[in-house]
């Protein structure tokens, strides 16, 4: 009897969706035109691998132990020398972890990821930069630059699977750093590079590397434009450690957050920000989401918000201009939550009789800072108010809390966090919501039941400044 034909299969080639049929648009990713007859795989075996038949039992390579015999020796983390990396991977570089540091174009990946190979070059360590989009000499400029040219640290420009791991072989690196996992192929795999069957065949092989090794090994990748990890969605299964690089191009600042993180917390942001000698870390970054505090004006206030665990200062400006004619109001919004500040403009109409209805609204941050959670909402209200009085906020004043849609004034997370972090700043006032707070030695918090009552506070609603 002949063998039973095999069904055919299609794989999407921008993210690795199966499917039984072929269809124009990807129903995972959303991608048109990306899906494709998968190639034949080979014959699986009883042990449910491809290819592979039953094998008898062996003896074990090592025998088993109990858990808290296991030694940690190996586990134990080695800084990278860059401070804010360390604190987003939980103190460094475990050996045999496979980080993928996924970024949108020119935000500086390859820039961030050369600095950290320099600093571990020169306290000793062997350091293989791989690179299979620029060339050695471009990266040999950037490096020069950047003050990277370190005597430890070897270059590579090579794009393929095999002349990498020959070069780790011979170099026998402490570190090793891929830019980009995307531009690297082998010919063991079907497509191109950058498909969706190398990049799962070439990261498997470089996992596999480093566990074999205990390497370190640090993967750059590309984002697709929403801003997703780009390739199959297995590739942030296999490695270890997922980071994301995050920042505005008219904006120096660039945020490093944890996306997956099997040895640490994913909770903590790092700060660094471009200049003309490459990228520095901001140790303290509240000072770049302030700016004008010296000579306040009328639309400007102050709150905390919180980067994972980390408290940071942050400016909200507003500005209330009179429509033109007949043309609608607008409401334009920067680096706020839209919804969340049209939520505040109809409270202040509502509860606090503002008349914002035929006036245009700006909303705005300092700095590129991005504002989502909700403890900035009483200073995006106090802001939208002194605006519309033209009444400038005191100085040293902070506020912290969310607003509710019946005008009250509700807790938020970590304010005792934030209120350390105020106090740090030199701020010695606080409008907080109501409940037991403990304050920093010479901050004075001042609860507000409600929002027309954190108006009033700040002396906006009865036209003159009050002390707290």
């Amino acid at each position: 009897m002949p063998a039973r034909a095999r069904a055919p299969r299609f794989e999407c080639t921008a993210c690795g969706h199966l499917a039984a049929k072929w269809v124009g648009r990807c129903p995972d990713c959303g991608g048109w035109g990306t899906v494709e007859e998968a190639p034949d795989m080979p014959a699986v075996g009883s042990s449910g691998r491809p290819g592979v038949a039953p094998a008898p039992a062996a003896r074990p390579s090592s025998p088993v132990r109990q858990i808290a015999e296991v030694s940690l020796e190996t586990a134990t983390a080695r800084p990278t020398g860059v401070s804010e990396l360390d604190r987003v991977l939980g103190g460094g570089l475990v050996p045999g972890v496979v980080v993928l540091l996924a970024g949108e174009p020119g935000v500086g990946k390859s820039t961030l990821l050369l600095e950290v190979a320099a600093r571990r070059a020169r306290d000793g360590a062997t350091v293989l930069y791989v690179t299979g989009e620029e060339s050695a000499g471009q990266v040999r400029l950037r490096a020069e630059r950047t003050g990277g040219l370190a005597p430890h640290l070897f270059l590579s420009a090579t794009g393929d699977l095999e002349e990498v791991a020959a070069h780790v072989e011979a170099v026998d690196p402490e570190l090793l750093v891929v830019d980009s996992v995307q531009t690297v192929g082998t010919a063991t795999a079907d497509g191109t590079p950058g498909g969706v069957s190398q990049v799962r065949t070439v990261t498997t092989a470089l996992v596999a590397l480093a566990k074999q090794r205990d390497l370190p090994i640090v993967l750059i990748g590309h984002v697709t434009k929403d801003g997703a990890v780009a390739g199959p969605r297995t590739l942030e299964h296999l490695v270890d450690v997922v980071l994301s690089f995050e920042g505005e191009r008219h904006s120096p600042l660039r945020l490093v957050r944890g996306l997956k993180n099997r040895f640490g917390a994913t909770d903590e942001v790092g700060c660094f920000e471009m200049n003309d000698a490459g990228i520095a870390e901001v140790t303290d970054p509240s000072g770049l989401f302030t700016g004008g505090l010296d000579h306040p004006v009328a639309g400007q206030a102050l709150t905390v918000a919180m980067e994972g665990k980390r408290p940071m200062m942050a400016e909200v400006q507003a500005l209330i201009a009179h429509r033109s004619g007949d043309t609608p109001a607008r409401r334009v919004v920067s680096d706020l939550d839209s919804g969340r500040v049209a939520k505040i403009i109809a409270v202040l109409q509502e509860r606090c009789r503002l008349r914002l209805h035929d006036k245009d609204v700006f909303v705005a941050t300092v700095g590129g800072m991005k504002l989502r959670e909700p403890s900035a909402d009483l200073a995006v209200a106090i802001a939208i108010a002194s605006a519309f009085h033209n009444q400038a906020v005191r100085s040293g004043l902070v506020a912290i809390g969310e607003v509710g849609l019946g005008g009250e004034v509700r807790r938020v997370v970590a304010l005792e966090r934030r209120l350390a972090e105020a106090g740090r700043l030199g701020i010695d006032r606080a409008i907080v919501p109501p409940g037991e707070v403990r304050t920093p030695q010479g901050l004075h918090a001042a609860s507000a039941q409600d929002l027309l009552g954190g108006l009033q506070l700040t002396g906006l609603i009865a036209g003159h400044p009050q002390d707290l």
